[in-house]
């Protein structure tokens, strides 16, 4: 009689933790569900009223009639140079800081934990206000006036919070032991760094890029003040240029029968996402770095 009430017990136990993790897978698939429908959503969304709209001359003429004929080709070509410029600050500045805060500077030190306190309170900071801050520095004080210069500037400050901290958890989240071998076979700091640590990043570097390029494309409020409003074919780096987050939000609000104009040039912009997301895991791979980029790890 006693052995039947203590197996009664642990059986409804059994029972009892079988039903709570079900009810969190359920929990859990749910909500890649919803992330997953959300995506589709959107992403059929725009396809129905976009792609209709899409063709080679709307991808490579200019824009006439305040976007409702014509093209997007100089959209495209000033977005490409903003985020050109972007980058080719952001991402040497952001990995160099990460391997200052890393194998420098000791987590700890006052210094370490001002500059974090910082990247955290910018990374907080809305967009507009990087705008006004553009607008008033490069702008004005610098002297660049309207420029693709200024915009690409002006969102390099923006992205440098997510690229520095996704760098820095890159580098950390290298196991101990590579450090430890690379020693053991009598490596300089500086070649573990660029032969061992780096390289196994690579894959969360890679994300932190990706992410940083999705913010910079999906960028408006910032590049109006900065980069300016004018959707002619930039000459230089110096030209005004019109982005395409920025051409659509304007044909979306203050162009009328914009809408379907708006619609194509969101596909392109969400296209162009894809594009570079594909392409940053095919690079990726045939480096042998990992199949797909993911923040936090590496391989």
């Amino acid at each position: 009689m006693s052995s039947t009430q203590s197996v009664k017990p642990t059986r409804s136990g059994q029972r009892t933790h079988t039903i709570r993790e079900l009810t969190a897978a359920f929990a859990i698939w749910l909500a890649a569900g919803l992330v997953m429908a959300i995506l589709a959503w959107i992403l059929i969304d725009i396809s129905i009223r976009g792609l209709s709209q899409i063709n080679l001359s709307f991808l490579l003429d200019d824009v006439t009639d305040a976007g409702r004929a014509g093209g997007i080709g100089p959209i495209i070509l000033s977005t490409i140079l903003i985020l050109f410029v972007t980058l080719s600050v952001s991402v040497p500045l952001s990995i160099a800081t990460a391997i200052a805060l890393t194998e420098q500077l000791n987590s700890e030190s006052l210094l370490a934990r001002y500059v974090r306190r910082c990247l955290d309170i910018l990374a907080g900071v809305p967009s507009i206000v990087f705008g006004l801050f553009g607008n008033t520095f490069f702008t004005i004080t610098l002297g660049l006036g309207y420029s693709i210069l200024s915009g690409g500037l002006t969102l390099c400050c923006m992205v440098l919070p997510i690229l520095i901290r996704t760098a820095e958890q890159a580098i950390n989240s290298v196991p101990t032991e590579h450090r430890h071998a690379a020693a053991a076979l009598g490596m300089s700091r500086s070649t573990t760094l660029f032969r061992v640590i780096l390289p196994a990043a690579a894959p969360a570097l890679a994300a932190g890029i990706v992410l940083s390029i999705g913010r910079a494309l999906a960028e408006t409020a910032a590049l109006i003040f900065t980069s300016g409003y004018v959707a002619r074919t930039p000459e230089s780096l110096f030209d005004s240029g019109r982005s395409l987050s920025v051409h659509i939000y304007d044909l979306a609000m203050n162009v009328p029968n914009g809408g379907a104009r708006a619609y194509a040039a969101a596909c392109v912009l969400v296209a162009m996402l894809l594009v570079i997301n594909a392409t940053t895991a095919l690079l990726l791979k045939f480096a042998g770095l990992g199949s797909t980029p993911h923040a936090g790890g590496c391989r």
